[in-house]
């Protein structure tokens, strides 16, 4: 497999090869050991042939645990590290410097163990990351197959049933249990839906969910913004009961169930999920409440993904909130670089599978629906995010031509910050004409 190219590598501090000293002998410390590691620069970005100061530094109590010995690994997200070794801290810390001379993600990660206990730190610096591009194959029956299953899917009646639950609703929102059919006569798609109680029509947002077997939750403090909120989830089953059954299945029938049926475009578990993005829309649709205009779709990681689907194979959605897209570039690891979730190109067992699993992903990948979104879009992810690669994120996102903005928290893993979602919610409100909560900065 063919890595990006990189430059030579630079150790500031102890040479490796420096034999381990006495240790220092240490107060008893109640505060927990913290291994960190930094960048020169605040945003974690370079250009391509720049060099990036990776900073490992180790400490306790506030002071510098020096005369230890750090392991540390460096090399891209996901794959093989191009370079390992013990470092000793000179200080409390080491330095690494290092370059890439093609666009992509440079990932450094340490441990150590302090007193038995194990600590470890992650930082990764990306190079050009705007000039990262997909290798994603575009089917030229792609518009027909998504705009035919739609179609075939709204022959079957919704019949929605809304239960209201009394102990989730308020004097201002309604709260209900809700279902409608999907795609089959039988098939249903269950959520959370929240309706402002003052007569009115409200416009409306859709929260598609991320991966998981789960309850959800309703979006109370949303409808009482005057927003009619819907979260659903996506296998088919009441979003409302105890937990010990979502732990049950996530630990039996639907384990692994983002590659069930992955040889076969027709019978892959996505094809039921996408088209029911569309069938929720025609829920929203449906309700007395709603304006009949203004909708808006946001989800995060599997439901970044189902955002942008959405947004591309329903027209009526006017604007769409991505966090972290997973079902994104697939492609990726056939290219010597890391891919999307679920990885499902990271490891193939036979030449056919593989062929099988390239010719059904083609049709379900995030970047084929990027590349087609035409409204306005808003993205947040973070570099040290091990589950969606942050080269996932950025091809999806470059391969958006609709107008698009990102808020990037570089040292976040596979989750939002407090002011991520503060913008990102601000945003959303706007498209629906709705003011943002006081003090709610716009994204940048």
């Amino acid at each position: 497999m063919r890595l990006p190219a990189l430059l030579p590598i630079l150790l500031l501090g102890t040479p490796l090869g420096t034999p381990l000293g006495t240790p220092a002998v240490l107060a008893a410390q109640p505060a927990a050991p913290v291994l960190q590691i930094t960048l020169d620069r605040a945003d974690w970005r370079y250009a391509v042939g720049d060099s990036a100061r990776f900073r490992v530094t180790l400490q306790q109590g506030g002071r510098p645990l020096a005369g230890r010995r750090v392991f540390v690994a460096l090399g891209p997200e996901r794959m093989p590290a191009i370079w390992s070794d013990s470092v000793m801290l000179t200080d409390g810390q080491a330095v690494l410097v290092r370059s890439m001379a093609t666009p992509g993600f440079l990932r450094v990660t340490a441990t150590a163990l302090v007193g038995g206990a194990r600590v470890s730190g992650m930082a990764t610096a990306g190079f050009s990351p705007e000039r990262l591009r997909d290798h994603t194959p575009d089917p030229v029956d792609f518009d027909r197959f998504w705009s035919d299953a739609v179609a075939e899917a709204r022959k079957t009646p919704l019949e929605p049933i809304m239960t209201r639950l009394p102990e989730r609703s308020t004097a201002e929102v309604d709260v209900y249990h809700v279902s409608f059919q999907n795609h089959v006569p039988g098939s249903r798609l269950y959520g959370m839906l929240s309706v402002p109680t003052k007569p009115g029509r409200y416009p409306a947002m859709l929260v598609v969910p991320g991966a998981g077997v789960r309850p959800y939750f309703p979006g109370v403090s949303t409808a009482q913004l005057g927003v009619i909120h819907l979260t659903i989830g996506i296998h088919g089953i009441p979003v409302d009961r105890d937990s010990l059954l979502y732990n049950e299945l996530r630990a039996t029938a639907l384990r692994g169930y983002s590659l069930f049926g992955l040889e076969d475009r027709d019978a892959y578990y996505y094809k039921r999920v996408f088209v029911g993005t569309v069938r929720a829309g025609d829920f929203l649709w449906s309700l007395p409440q709603f304006d009949g205009t203004h909708y808006v779709v946001q989800g995060g990681s599997q439901g970044g993904a189902l955002a942008m689907v959405a947004a591309v194979l329903d027209r009526r959605v006017q604007a769409v909130a991505v966090t972290h897209p997973a079902l994104s570039d697939h492609f990726g690891y056939l290219h010597g670089r890391a891919g999307g979730w679920p990885h499902a190109l990271a490891d193939s067992a036979s030449v056919r599978a593989l062929a099988e699993k390239k010719r059904t992903l083609a049709y379900y990948d995030g970047v084929n629906f990027a590349r087609r979104l035409r409204v306005p879009a808003v993205f947040a992810w973070g570099y040290n995010d091990t589950t969606v690669p942050p080269t996932s994120s950025w091809v999806t996102y470059n391969a958006v031509t609709s107008p698009k903005q990102v808020i990037i928290v570089p040292e976040l893993g596979h989750v939002r910050s407090p002011e991520q979602v503060r913008q990102m919610d601000a945003w959303l409100l706007q498209q629906l004409g709705r003011p943002a909560p006081t003090g709610t900065p716009r994204p940048r």
